[in-house]
C-alpha cells in the first residue's frame, strides 16, 4: 500500500488558502447572483442569511432587509405562512430536502406563486450548517391548472345535468367515471360504482335475463374498438329494472390507440313497454280478425233490448266494472264493445279473453304475462292481456270458467289494480275498466263453491242481462233483413225481399242458439238461395221441432243417471276439462254448449275432478 502523507501542511499553504478565501467566495455569489432562478440562503433554523440578485430585484428587498426577522412575513402570503408555518419548522428540524408552492409578493405589490425546494448543506457531523432554497416561478402553469380546473368543473356539472347516463372506461372497460344521474338511478356512491370488479358490476346492476348477452356483446365491441351499442335492464335503487339504450364511443390518442370509452345510456323503458304492448295489441287485433264478429252493430229496437242499451248508455262512462249475464250467442261481446266505445276509454285498446278457450295452466300466463324462464317454453318475457289493455277495456267472456288460482289474481287486480307476472316478484301497476260476460249462473256457482263470492261481488258492480232472441221476436224481421244483406253482398247474390212463409217460420222458432243460430241459418240460406228472393228451407226448423221430448218417469231418472256418470268418467278422464282435445267433451263426442248445458242440468261440479 502507498504510504500516506500525515505530515501537517506548511504555514505558508495555509495563508495562500486563507487569502484564496474570500476571492473564491465573491467569484460564487457572481455565479449566484447570475442563475436566473431566485436563490435564498438560510441557517439551520430557517432564517435568511443571503439571497441573490435575482431575489432582491423580485422583491425590491436589500440584503439588510432580507435577513431582518420579518422577511418571511414581508415576502409570503399570509395564508401560505400560516398554511405551511408547522410543515416547513418540520421538514427544518430534519436533514432531508423537501419543497413547498407558496405565493411571494413582488415589488410591483402582486403575489405570483413559486415553487421552493430546500435542500441542506451538512457538515461533518451530519448537521445541517446551511439551507439553500430555489425558487421558480410558476404562476403560469398554476393559472394554467386553475382554469383547467375550472372547466372540469364546469364539464363535470353539465354531464352530471344532462338526463342521460354517462360513463367514462379505460381502455379495457373498467369503469373509471359516472355523471350524477347514474349515480342517483343506482343508489351507488363513485367509490362503490369504481370499486367493483366489470363482473361484479354486471352482475349486481343488470338483468340476470340480459347478463350473458351483455357480457358476450360487450366483450366482443370493446375488442373490436369500433362504436357499438346494446339494450340492457339496469337495476335502480328500488331494485326496479328499466331497459336503457347503451351507446359506446373510444377516445384515441395521437397515435390512434384507445384510451378511453364514452358510453351513454338513453331510458327506452317506455319505448319497451309501447312495442310489447303494440305486439300484444296486434295479437289480439288477429284474433279478432280471425274469429268473426256477429255482426258489427246492434240491430233491434223491441222492448227488452231498448231497457238493455239504456243501460249501457247509463253505465258506460262511469268506468265502473260490469257484469253481462245471458244465454250462448245472444251477444255479450257487442254490449262490451257498445260500452268501451262510449266510454272514455274509447280511444284505448279493446282486448278480449275468452277464459273458456285457453287451457287452465296457461291463464295465468295470458292474462298477466310472465317472465323469461318462468315455465317451459317461456324463452323470453312476455306482456299478459291485463297489460296490453292499460288506458283501455279489457272483457272476460266466459268468466264463469276461471279455475280458483285465478280467480284469486283477478280479485286482486279488481281490489289494488295490480298483479305480479307469472315467475316474477315485482307487482305491476295497471290501469284498466274490466267488463266480464258469462252464460252461467253465477250465483248458483258461488253456493256451489265453484266460484268466489268476493270475486263476484266485484264484479257484479253493474249487471246487464242480455235478453235471449225469443223474447225479442220483434227483432227477427230487422235482424234478418240486416244479416240476409250482409251475407249476400259477401256471396255475391242480391236478394230483393224476402219471402213471408220464411219470416213466420223465423218469429215462431224459439231459437235456442239465439242469435248466433240465426246468423248460421241466414249464412247456410245465402248459399244455397237462388234467385231474388230469399227463402229457408222449413224442413230445417221440423226437424228440430220433431226432436223427441226427454222422458219423463223412472226411466227418465235411470237414464239421467247413467249419463251422469258417463259424464262423471269423462270428467274425471280430463282432469275436469270441458273444451279441448283432451276435453270430455271430445271424449264423449259432445259439442262444448251441450256438455255444459248437461253439467249444469245434473248438478255436476266439474271442478272436484281437477287435478291438484
Amino acid at each position: 500500500m502507498p504510504d500516506v502523507d500525515t505530515r501537517e501542511p506548511e504555514p505558508e499553504r495555509i495563508e495562500q488558502i486563507e487569502a484564496q478565501l474570500p476571492q473564491d467566495e465573491e467569484e460564487l455569489r457572481r455565479i449566484v447572483d447570475l442563475i436566473p432562478q431566485q436563490i435564498v440562503v438560510l441557517d439551520p433554523e430557517g432564517k435568511a442569511i443571503y439571497a441573490n440578485r435575482g431575489s432582491m430585484e423580485y422583491t425590491g428587498l436589500s440584503l439588510e432587509e432580507v435577513r431582518a426577522a420579518d422577511f418571511r412575513e414581508r415576502v409570503f402570503h399570509p395564508e401560505d405562512i400560516q398554511r405551511l408555518g408547522e410543515q416547513r419548522h418540520k421538514a427544518l428540524a430534519g436533514t432531508v430536502p423537501f419543497e413547498n408552492e407558496q405565493r411571494g409578493l413582488g415589488k410591483d405589490g402582486k403575489y405570483r406563486w413559486f415553487l421552493i425546494r430546500y435542500n441542506p448543506f451538512l457538515g461533518e457531523n451530519g448537521k445541517v450548517i446551511r439551507w439553500y432554497a430555489t425558487a421558480t416561478d410558476i404562476e403560469d402553469r398554476r393559472q394554467a391548472e386553475n382554469k383547467l380546473r375550472q372547466e372540469e368543473r364546469e364539464l363535470r356539472q353539465l354531464i352530471d345535468l344532462l338526463p342521460q347516463h354517462v360513463v367514462v372506461l379505460d381502455s379495457k372497460g373498467s369503469l373509471l367515471q359516472a355523471n350524477q344521474t347514474m349515480l342517483d338511478y343506482t343508489g351507488c356512491t363513485l367509490e362503490e360504482m369504481t370499486g367493483a370488479s366489470t363482473e361484479d358490476r354486471i352482475k349486481r346492476d343488470i338483468h340476470p335475463d340480459e347478463m350473458a348477452k351483455v357480457q358476450s356483446e360487450r366483450s366482443a365491441g370493446l375488442a373490436k374498438g369500433e362504436p357499438f351499442e346494446l339494450e340492457k335492464r339496469l337495476r335502480a335503487k328500488d331494485r326496479q329494472f328499466r331497459w336503457f339504450l347503451f351507446r359506446y364511443r373510444p377516445v384515441r390518442d395521437a397515435e390512434g390507440n384507445i384510451v378511453r370509452w364514452f358510453a351513454t345510456a338513453t331510458d327506452i323503458e317506455d319505448r319497451k313497454r309501447t312495442e310489447d304492448s303494440m305486439r300484444n295489441e296486434a295479437v289480439a287485433l288477429r284474433e279478432d280478425i280471425e274469429r268473426s264478429s256477429m255482426f258489427e252493430e246492434i240491430v233491434g229496437s223491441s222492448r227488452p233490448l231498448r231497457r238493455t242499451l239504456d243501460e249501457v248508455s247509463r253505465v258506460a262512462p262511469t268506468g265502473s266494472t260490469v257484469l253481462i249475464q245471458g244465454e250462448t250467442g245472444t251477444g255479450k261481446e257487442l254490449i262490451a264493445r257498445a260500452i268501451h266505445n262510449r266510454s272514455k276509454r274509447a280511444s284505448g285498446p279493446f282486448i278480449r279473453v275468452n277464459c273458456a278457450a285457453i287451457p287452465p295452466s296457461l291463464l295465468a300466463s295470458e292474462l298477466f304475462g310472465h317472465e323469461k324462464g318462468s315455465f317451459t317454453g317461456a324463452l323470453q318475457r312476455r306482456l299478459g292481456r291485463f297489460e296490453a289493455a292499460s288506458g283501455g277495456t279489457i272483457f272476460l267472456d266466459e268468466v264463469g270458467e276461471l279455475p280458483q288460482e285465478t280467480q284469486i289474481s283477478l280479485l286482486r287486480v279488481l281490489q289494488e289494480r295490480e298483479f305480479e307476472r307469472v315467475g316474477g316478484n315485482q307487482p305491476i301497476r295497471v290501469d284498466v275498466r274490466v267488463l266480464a260476460a258469462t252464460n252461467k249462473d253465477l250465483t248458483k256457482a258461488v253456493a256451489e263453491g265453484v266460484f268466489r263470492s268476493d270475486l263476484f261481488y266485484r264484479l257484479n258492480v253493474f249487471p246487464i242481462e242480455v235478453p235471449p232472441l225469443r223474447e225479442r221476436a220483434d227483432d227477427i224481421p230487422v235482424l234478418v233483413e240486416y244479416l240476409v244483406d250482409r251475407y249476400g253482398r259477401k256471396a255475391g247474390k242480391r236478394f230483393r225481399r224476402i219471402s213471408t212463409e220464411t219470416l213466420r217460420l223465423l218469429q215462431g222458432y224459439a231459437w235456442p242458439g239465439n242469435v248466433r243460430e240465426l246468423q248460421n241459418v241466414i249464412e247456410r240460406a245465402v248459399i244455397l238461395c237462388d234467385g231474388e228472393v230469399f227463402s229457408v228451407d222449413g224442413r230445417w226448423f221440423k226437424q228440430n221441432a220433431s226432436t223427441p221430448a226427454e222422458p219423463d218417469g223412472p226411466l227418465a231418472a235411470d237414464l239421467a243417471g247413467r249419463e251422469k256418470i258417463m259424464i262423471e268418467n269423462a270428467l274425471r278422464e280430463a282432469n275436469g276439462q270441458i273444451s279441448g282435445p283432451a276435453g270430455a267433451a271430445q271424449k264423449l263426442g259432445l259439442p262444448r254448449q251441450t256438455l255444459e248445458s248437461k253439467i249444469r242440468k245434473l248438478g255436476i261440479n266439474r271442478y272436484r275432478f281437477k287435478a291438484s
